[in-house]
């Protein structure tokens, strides 16, 4: 068993969380170095709403803390701690919102969730640890290799299917994603499989080729099923910051997205980019990755994901 299939104990999901998100916390603090423990006045409110922003957290999220600010600290001094506490509060109430597990629903069997993203996003990997995650919860899983002009796409699918014990359906390199897709819903059904997963194409050069692309699998999947796809999740890259915003843009206009996972927490300052997508799109978030392992990629947790971006421990929320 190698390093990236071994199992990852659920008790320890905080802790690499706060670990994974410890570059974006450790830039939040370093950006609010403006507070001297002076006074709160309109400069220091404007030096916050600029270190907020500079966060990733966004401006509309940046404008909603300084205010609050505002109203319960003017002319009163502010400490780093009090803005983070602040920072987790609201970044809580609004995640909460959108914070939503991709349960499994559809009845009659299979959930079938097709999986849309750039190249690189980490997309095919995600789909590994959906499916242990699925795995986990006792559902027969079965992965279908929809990304068919990247023969990596489909051997790496395949590699991970042999892991975790999970059939792959794949065809030839440059073949028909769509009719792919039907075949692996039908043998899904056949078989009696609980959840399949559908990995597709990113490649954003041709836009339009890629919105016929998605359509026409998604078309023929509700022949086989009218309720399919259940679910169209666009894998964000943590990493790539601000650009993530963007590709909920394009993903929505050409894959009909109803939910968001993001990857790669743990390789970047800029986690505060997802709390900026989930204000910008109002997308559901269903799960966050922070690091290689099958493990790493657990439902969201808006408590949780709020207190590890804003670099509070249990020890210092006591306080």
């Amino acid at each position: 068993m190698s390093e990236t299939d071994a199992p990852t104990p659920k008790t320890s999901w905080l802790g690499r969380l706060r670990s994974g998100l410890g570059r974006s916390s450790s830039k939040l603090t370093e950006n609010l170095a403006v507070l001297s423990r002076r006074p709160l006045d309109d400069e220091l409110l404007e030096e916050i709403e600029d270190a907020l922003i500079a966060s990733d957290l966004g401006p509309a999220m940046a404008a909603r803390i300084t205010a609050k600010l505002a109203a319960e600290k003017y002319d009163r001094q502010v400490t780093d701690m009090d803005v983070k506490r602040l920072v987790a509060d609201e970044v809580e109430a609004v995640m909460t919102k959108v914070a939503k597990p991709l349960d499994i629903t559809a009845f009659p069997r299979p959930h079938t969730i097709l999986v849309v993203g750039v190249n690189g996003s980490g997309k095919t990997t995600t789909i590994a640890k959906l499916a242990h995650l699925y795995q986990e919860q006792d559902y027969r899983v079965m992965l279908a290799a929809g990304d068919t002009f990247r023969a990596a796409a489909v051997e790496q699918l395949k590699v991970w299917g042999d892991r975790l014990g999970v059939e792959v359906i794949s065809g030839p390199v440059g073949g028909d994603a769509a009719s792919l897709a039907f075949d692996a819903l039908t043998k899904a059904w056949e078989l009696g499989s609980d959840v399949l997963i559908i990995d597709t194409a990113g490649r954003l050069q041709n836009k339009q080729g890629l919105m016929d692309e998605l359509a026409k699998i998604k078309r023929v999947l509700k022949r086989r099923m009218e309720s399919a796809p259940h679910d169209v999740v666009l894998v964000l890259d943590a990493t790539t910051g601000q650009n993530a915003l963007t590709q909920i843009d394009v993903f929505k206009e050409v894959a009909g997205v109803t939910g968001l996972t993001m990857t790669k927490l743990d390789g970047t300052a800029r986690g505060g980019v997802l709390v900026a997508a989930a204000e910008r799109s109002a997308l559901p978030v269903h799960a966050i990755g922070v690091g290689e392992k099958l493990g790493d990629l657990r439902p969201f947790d808006p408590r949780a994901f709020a207190e590890a971006l804003a670099g509070i421990s249990d020890e210092e929320e006591q306080t």
